[in-house]
């Protein structure tokens, strides 16, 4: 688990932040919450290991793909 957090400033088209911002407050999510998950996928998905990588569930996930 984190420690400490650090900002990301990004640039969005003010509309698209708003349908962001509805469809995760549809799904009780925070856009904080989505996005910290998107970033996790994305190294995940380009095998990227970093020091607060969770090893829960990645024995799970090891196993299925077994």
């Amino acid at each position: 688990m984190e420690k400490k957090t650090a900002r990301l400033t990004l640039l969005i088209d003010p509309v698209k932040k708003k349908a962001f911002e509805d469809l995760c407050s549809a799904q009780d999510l925070t856009p904080s919450q989505v996005v910290r998950q998107m970033i996790r996928e994305y190294l995940d998905a380009h095998g990227v290991t970093y020091a607060t990588k969770s090893k829960i569930g990645v024995k799970a996930k090891e196993e299925t793909t077994s």
